[in-house]
């Protein structure tokens, strides 16, 4: 039953452009019904593919595809009836219609469950609207409005092809990104059939050369045919995706002000329907500055919160771990900090009680450290120093932090008296700096002689 659905609106096309072969004359049940009945197909074939689950793409593209759909349809009605004025508009407006719905379901056709990131939509849309500026400014300006003495038809003819522009270069991004995957490449296929085929019929129609129902027309259909057999091919699943090159993404921007500078030196050279895709970029770039200044602030957080100990404020062991692989070369000392008698305040006050004594303690630590010093909490009742200086500075500097615990800590009308184990260690170009203060720490522990140095290697 599912493959008779996908294949039912190719099967409806090959029909529709052999009878029209055969018979090029307008026909009400082959240019009507039978023409119409191909997208109709292809909606119900998107509507029940298998391998689509996300049900804003299928909406969104069902809903491009009937709005398409019923335009083709009022203006094929309109070639066998008598019809009012309007339809004729409505049509137009249906037709439009589809470029949007279409532009939102085109990122989520490309491979299904893929949480969609706002740069890379961003960065097609700019793409895109910056070619359309171009094709707008240097093609479509030239071929299309100046035959037309009518504003509507002036706006509609180049509505159009913009917007196929601006779908077109999506659809190319997408396929690149995805290294013509078979969903994205059938997608592009379709999309670039479709855009070609609106601009065939454009140049047709202005230079009074399009008769109905003529062949040309099922292009339009089979970009529709293709976008259709798209959502039955398999998403990609490869992780790797390869970003829009920066200067790609430059140069649309670019292309904006240069032609609003064109614009304001020489006015009315571009109409206001080519500098809506240049103000349009611009407010998309400015978008897109403002996210990545966020993300970029966000990532300086996260990497901050990485490397600082959450209780403390103080840098973490990471950090620690991270300045050791850069100290080797630097005089100065590591020294390791161990309390003593923590443990009963835990177990007497709880660990609440403990954490507000641990602040206090690192706060005594940071006073008395000297400019370009480090100090780190390592877990538990643990820190740890990277001081620069020579062997007295240094040495002197262990004393002093010894001292900061000699007083009583006051918390809520409680004294606390806690100690410090310190093993130091001078840096000595060795790789193992951790490791010996470690062991001296433990030595002074050991000992209570409070402050340990590590043997020279």
């Amino acid at each position: 039953m599912y493959q008779l659905l996908r294949w039912t609106s190719p099967a409806l096309l090959l029909l529709h452009a052999s009878a029209k072969v055969i018979s090029p004359t307008q026909s009400l049940l082959i240019d009507l019904i039978l023409y119409n009945s191909i997208w109709l197909a292809a909606v119900i074939a998107i509507n029940q593919s298998p391998l689509m689950n996300d049900p804003i793409g299928i909406a969104a593209i069902c809903l491009a595809l009937t709005f398409w759909g019923l335009g083709s349809f009022l203006n094929s009605y309109s070639e066998f009836f008598i019809v009012p004025e309007a339809i004729q508009l409505l049509a137009n407006l249906s037709y439009a219609l589809f470029y949007p719905c279409a532009l939102i379901a085109l990122p989520r056709v490309i491979k299904r469950g893929r949480r969609l990131n706002p740069i890379e939509l961003l960065d097609a849309a700019i793409f895109g609207l910056g070619i359309s500026s171009i094709a707008s400014a240097l093609f479509v300006r030239h071929v299309f409005p100046g035959s037309l003495s009518n504003l509507q038809d002036q706006f509609f003819s180049l509505l159009f092809p913009i917007a196929d522009f601006l779908m077109l270069a999506i659809a190319a991004v997408s396929a690149i990104l995805y290294r013509m995957q078979a969903r994205a490449l059938l997608l592009f296929l379709g999309i670039a059939i479709f855009s070609l085929s609106d601009l065939l019929f454009l140049w047709l129609a202005i230079n009074e050369s399009y008769t109905f129902g003529q062949v040309t027309d099922d292009g339009w259909l089979l970009g529709i045919v293709l976008i259709s057999l798209s959502f039955w091919s398999q998403p990609n699943r490869h992780s790797h995706e390869i970003s829009i090159h920066p200067v790609f993404i430059t140069s649309a921007i670019f292309v904006s002000p240069t032609l609003l500078a064109l614009s304001a030196l020489k006015p009315g050279i571009f109409p206001i329907f080519i500098l809506a895709p240049t103000i349009a970029t611009l407010f998309l770039a400015f978008i897109r500055m403002g996210i990545v200044i966020r993300q970029a602030r966000n990532l300086g957080e996260e990497k901050v919160l990485a490397r600082t100990d959450e209780l403390t404020g103080l840098p973490n062991r990471r950090r620690l771990i991270a300045e050791l692989e850069t100290f080797s070369h630097t005089e100065g000392a590591l020294l390791l900090l161990d309390l003593n008698q923590f443990k009963p305040v835990n177990d007497q006050y709880g660990h609440e009680f403990g954490n507000q004594v641990l602040r206090q303690i690192a706060k005594r630590f940071s006073r008395v450290l000297p400019t370009g010093a480090i100090i780190a909490r390592l877990g538990g009742d643990e820190f740890g120093v990277l001081a620069t200086g020579n062997y007295e500075q240094t040495l002197e500097l262990a004393y002093a932090l010894q001292a900061t615990l000699s007083y009583p800590i006051a918390i809520e009308n409680h004294s606390i008296s806690v100690g410090v184990s310190i093993g130091y260690v001078a840096n000595d170009g060795s790789k193992n700096l951790l490791e010996r203060a470690d062991a001296a720490m433990y030595q002074a522990k050991k000992s209570g002689e409070g402050v340990v140095q590590a043997y020279p290697l």
